[in-house]
Formats: C-alpha cells, structure tokens, sequence
C-alpha cells in the first residue's frame, strides 16, 4: 500500500499550486490514499452558497450516521478550501503539520 512520506512537502506544494490538476503521478497516487480512507470521520464540503462558500463537515461515525459541520469553519474559494482539507488529511495521516500555508 502506498505510504504518504511527511518529508515529501514537494508534493504538497504542488497540490497547493494545483489542486484541481492536472497532478503528477506521484500526487495522484498520494491523492488516491488521502481519498481511500474509510468514511466514517472523514472531512467532505458543504455547498452554503453555491459557487461563493463552502464550509466543513465531518462524516458521522457509523455508517448512515448523521455529518457534523465543523464551526467556524468558512471558505471563499473552492481551492482554499480543497487545500483545507489537504493540510487536515495529512496531518491525521502522517501525525505532521504541513510547514506551509
């Protein structure tokens, strides 16, 4: 199975520059992972204004189980918020912080 290597920020800067592609292979491949965990607590978007704002939710615990929106949690931009999501989802993978923003 592929690991996400924390040491790889090279990935995670070009996902940031792009994240809507296209993606090297490699970072469709640490995509795939990131995107394959299981659904229970993993983080999705919420359309509040279409096209304008998004905010964040987390999938419920069980199967069929209610989503919680995480409060205080608002984007303007569709990247701003994909890029959100990355940092979020590397650090529960990895247990490191993505050094940039």
């Amino acid at each position: 199975m592929f690991r996400i290597d924390p040491a790889r920020q090279d990935l995670a800067a070009e996902f940031k520059s792009r994240p809507f592609g296209p993606h090297s292979g490699e970072l469709q491949r640490l995509l795939n992972r990131m995107r394959s965990q299981s659904l229970p607590g993993r983080y999705a978007l919420l359309t509040l204004v279409p096209h304008r704002e998004w905010g964040l939710l987390r999938l419920g615990a069980a199967r069929g189980g209610m989503p919680e929106i995480v409060e205080g949690v608002r984007y303007r931009s569709a990247a701003e918020a994909e890029w959100d999501i990355f940092k979020r989802r590397w650090q529960e993978m990895t247990g490191q912080t993505l050094a940039m923003d």
